[in-house]
């Protein structure tokens, strides 16, 4: 029994959230290996003798992309832990989803109660207050948000965007202030990059942080924030040596917490989509910050960030890839059902052969996503596959949805139509985490800079 399911136990009290999941037998196919010519089902001779295995089918096998035990990469533990998320989503936050698209931001007690069932921190270490999994795990929760087309919970960035940065390289007090409640969903964690004059390029900050004393003080602006207007604790980029002979050897990172004098939160920001996810402006004058605000060594941030964009684009690779394979579910169940010229739109050949191109491409699409899976577990993958499956799968995912946009007609652009929103929230996955052109742009550093070649 894996670490992170001793701790759901736990967490669950006694485990009374995840042992009914323990009755339920992982969907694993069975499939007869025949070595002779003879076709299935035909007893073969004593020469060739058949021989029963039990494998976890692939995405492109399963009855739907959405199946509980396929993959080869997961095993039965993981499957226990997706039905618990699987059953969270679909409970905790689909129903309430439309009223916080209203809002502009989802509740408090939906962030208490994703830490109740261990959600969040998923990935970090226990010693450090996390559930301590590893991002595998974390990828099963990234996956079944998508899977109910939910995009208001800021929980990936919170939990693998955050966390990290203060697991890694913070001190043992920033640890025991900050993890333990961030894991519990008591604490919102955000990051403040993006400036109204610096994007992708890190480079062009222009916050800065100037000491006063021991301590600092910073100024500037920060925007597009995600998590920021509902955030207990944000990490700020900023400059502390304007000297330095480039902006990344003066750059560092800190924590500014809620109620800080000086810390402001502008408005909620107005989006294309994703509209139940809290997006804001904030602005930082003259905030002191003590000493035990700064995260790891001082100009050490851009190599910080540079270390983590990795996990980053990947896990947005990870919730688009998730989100193709829910898009092309909900469109084949309304074409199984919605009737035209006497028939139901699947029995149509030109709709028949779109349903295929969609899902032999979203199929490639995870095969290599789960290569980038496996890889970032074990430690081994570098920033530019991270950027390529970044790029590929959310192109692929606006792609995707506008092929289902067309195939639901003129529902596909209703707003009441959960197709409708997908399409509209995918847009941003080949903005944020750096552009797509910002992607070709690394991955084509490292082709040209091979030496080997």
């Amino acid at each position: 029994m894996s670490h992170l399911f001793k701790t759901l136990v736990g967490l669950s009290g006694g485990g009374q959230v995840l042992c009914r999941t323990l009755r339920q037998s992982p969907r694993t196919l069975t499939r007869t290996l025949n070595t002779s010519n003879k076709r299935d089902g035909e007893p073969s001779s004593a020469e060739a003798s058949e021989e029963v295995a039990s494998y976890r089918p692939s995405t492109a096998q399963a009855p739907t992309m959405l199946d509980i035990g396929t993959r080869s990469i997961f095993n039965e533990d993981h499957d226990i832990f997706r039905t618990s998320a699987r059953k969270f989503f679909n409970e905790e936050v689909l129903p309430y989803h439309s009223q916080w698209e209203k809002d502009g931001n989802i509740s408090r007690e939906c962030w208490e109660k994703a830490g109740e069932q261990g959600l969040l921190g998923t990935d970090t270490p226990a010693d450090h207050g996390g559930i301590g999994g590893d991002f595998m795990d974390a990828s099963i929760v990234m996956e079944e948000q998508s899977y109910v087309n939910c995009s208001g919970p800021g929980f990936a960035l919170h939990s693998q965007i955050v966390m990290p940065y203060i697991s890694h390289y913070g001190t043992q007090e920033q640890i025991d202030k900050f993890l333990p409640d961030m894991t519990a969903g008591l604490k919102i964690g955000a990051i403040a990059m993006t400036e109204p004059g610096a994007g992708s390029d890190l480079q062009g900050v222009r916050t800065i942080a100037r000491k006063d004393g021991d301590d600092w003080i910073l100024n500037g602006s920060k925007t597009f924030i995600t998590n920021g207007y509902m955030s207990d604790v944000v990490i700020v980029v900023a400059v502390t040596n304007p000297d330095a002979k480039t902006r990344a050897h003066g750059i560092s990172l800190f924590l500014v917490e809620e109620g800080m004098p000086g810390f402001r939160k502008g408005r909620k920001l107005e989006k294309m989509g994703m509209k139940a996810q809290d997006t804001s402006e904030l602005f930082f004058e003259d905030v002191r910050l003590p000493p035990s605000a700064l995260i790891g060594k001082e100009n050490h941030g851009f190599y910080y960030l540079m270390n983590e964009l990795p996990q980053e684009r990947l896990l947005i690779g990870i919730m688009s890839c998730a989100n193709c394979e829910w898009q092309f579910e909900e469109t084949r169940k309304y074409l199984c059902s919605r009737k035209a010229f006497g028939k139901t739109l699947s029995n149509l050949q030109t709709i028949q052969h779109k349903l295929a191109e969609m899902k032999t491409n979203i199929c490639v699409g995870r095969a290599f996503t789960d290569q980038c899976l496996e890889l970032h577990t074990a430690g081994k993958l570098d920033g530019s596959m991270a950027s390529m499956n970044k790029y590929w799968m959310s192109d692929m995912q606006n792609n995707i949805g506008y092929e289902c946009v067309q195939l639901h007609g003129g529902w596909g652009y209703m707003w009441e139509y959960p197709i409708c929103k997908s399409y509209v929230d995918a847009k941003v996955q080949t903005i944020y985490g750096g552009s797509n052109e910002i992607m070709k742009e690394l991955i084509s550093r490292q082709i040209i800079s091979d030496k080997r070649v």
